[in-house]
């Protein structure tokens, strides 16, 4: 999961960076967001993820996401710091779906 997500953030970030600074951010989230759903669409279509915990799963990576994003931008002086955080991309993935399953 986090690691398609952080491969488009990247390639976002370098397609946004022709656009300025804001470019760039705007860029690695948009890049990152379109990484989450393109991991969605796989994991239910080989059905990694039940039906039901499609959208709570979602949720949870994107806020997983959203998280890493900002614990990055603040420590970009420093390589492991923002390597790191992606991890919370898979973690949300788990929370969430799990919190679906406790929905039904």
């Amino acid at each position: 999961m986090y690691g398609v997500c952080g491969l488009l953030t990247v390639l976002g970030s370098m397609v946004g960076n022709a656009f300025g600074k804001t470019g760039l951010y705007i860029g690695a989230i948009a890049g990152g967001v379109c990484g989450i759903l393109l991991v969605m669409i796989w994991a239910r279509r080989y059905q990694l993820i039940e039906a039901r915990n499609h959208v709570s799963t979602l949720i949870g990576t994107t806020l997983g996401y959203l998280i890493a994003a900002v614990i990055a931008v603040n420590n970009l002086h420093t390589p492991v710091i923002p390597i790191a955080s992606t991890a919370l991309v898979g973690a949300g993935a788990v929370i969430g779906s799990l919190l679906g399953r406790k929905e039904s």
